[in-house]
């Protein structure tokens, strides 16, 4: 029997040789009496995730390392649920989870702008990233430098684009929107980097932060070759926010510690000696230096010290109480000495509460609510 040669495998050349899919959500939200908020699970961002909780003085108290499911004991009647990234986000739209803390990537790969997803904190300053394209260094990429010089290497029906990533629907509408015709989009599991290298694709798209990986494996970032840029954003499902009760305070209780947190973490707390003729004047002096007038201005107080035979107090000095930007810390020391500061002390802050946040109130004029009241 004469064997049949194998043919070589037709290739699929169009941006739909992958589809997205649209994830399924119920009629109505399942009825429970605890509310879940999701958290990944491994990784970076799931470090990163409960260290930002614990700054916030919101400890996640799980008793078994095994356990799915953990408490924050602040938050009273909120589970806080340990899953992969990806379903964080598929139980934020299905509404199995309520709200969540996930990279932005995962957001826009998975949820793919469900209406349901309401972003409550886009910034949460950590897992900070770009999805880009990693192209390689030499060969026949050697003088790619930018997207036009991709488009323009000659790719057809016969020889397309291969793109390995694990953002399909992202990759997809990114290429769609760039003009290319002809590109093949492929997974792998693990490390992406050699792909290119071992000949299975062209280009990879993926997560790049500090690009070392990317220059280690000879692949180089293009101009015009970033997709998006990612970091940990706090997300809710928005049918959740209006009918489950609770979770519209235990989201601004969240949202309040997280903003009042990440502004406190961009300033010391320094209070220093001062000498004056009043707290009066003592004020004037530091309110004329931009660097030492703190957010609104400094708060003075008198400092007593006892007489030289020790049987009264006298007043000395003032003790002038400001916040400064830890950026320009050492600056407003050298200025503080400039005008009589001494014994100049710097602490590190946990939170600083100012008015409602703004974000809290976007929120609620995307929900249509205009009479919530805070909690007591």
């Amino acid at each position: 029997m004469q064997r049949v040669p194998r043919q070589a495998p037709t290739v699929t050349c169009s941006l739909n040789n992958t589809v997205g899919t649209t994830l399924a959500k119920p009629a109505k939200l399942s009825e429970r009496d605890t509310l879940r908020m999701g958290i990944p699970s491994k990784g970076r961002m799931a470090e990163d995730t409960l260290q930002l909780l614990k700054d916030c003085q919101l400890n996640v108290y799980k008793p078994n390392p095994r356990q799915y499911v953990a408490a924050i004991p602040q938050l009273p009647g909120l589970e806080v649920w340990f899953q992969r990234a990806t379903d964080v986000v598929r139980k934020l739209v299905s509404g199995d989870i309520d709200i969540g803390i996930v990279g932005y990537d995962m957001l826009k790969e998975i949820g793919d702008d469900d209406s349901d997803l309401l972003v409550l904190h886009e910034a949460l300053r950590f897992g900070s990233c770009h999805l880009g394209l990693g192209v390689p260094m030499t060969g026949r990429f050697a003088g790619v430098e930018s997207l036009d010089d991709l488009r323009a290497m000659g790719w057809s029906e016969q020889q397309p684009l291969r793109v390995v990533t694990g953002y399909h629907n992202l990759a997809r509408k990114y290429f769609a929107e760039k003009g290319f015709e002809h590109v093949v989009l492929l997974s792998a599991d693990g490390a992406l980097e050699a792909a290119p290298a071992m000949g299975s694709a062209d280009i990879i798209l993926d997560l790049i932060s500090t690009g070392v990986t990317l220059r280690e494996n000879n692949l180089k970032q293009i101009e015009g070759g970033t997709i998006l840029q990612s970091e940990g954003v706090l997300v809710a499902n928005r049918r959740s926010l209006l009918e489950r009760k609770g979770l519209l305070d235990a989201a601004h209780e969240l949202m309040e510690r997280l903003e009042a947190h990440l502004t406190a973490e961009q300033f010391y707390s320094v209070i220093a000696n001062m000498r004056g003729s009043s707290a009066e004047e003592v004020s004037a002096r530091l309110l004329q230096n931009s660097l030492l007038r703190g957010l609104q201005g400094p708060t003075i107080s008198p400092i007593y010290v006892l007489n030289g035979d020790g049987t009264a107090a006298e007043h000395h000095y003032f003790a002038a109480v400001i916040c400064v930007q830890k950026k320009q810390l050492y600056a407003a020391v050298k200025e503080l000495r400039k005008i009589g500061g001494s014994g100049v002390l710097v602490q590190p802050m946990t939170y600083i509460f100012n008015e409602e946040p703004e974000r809290w109130t976007q929120v609620l004029q995307q929900l249509g609510i205009d009479n919530w009241q805070r909690p007591e």
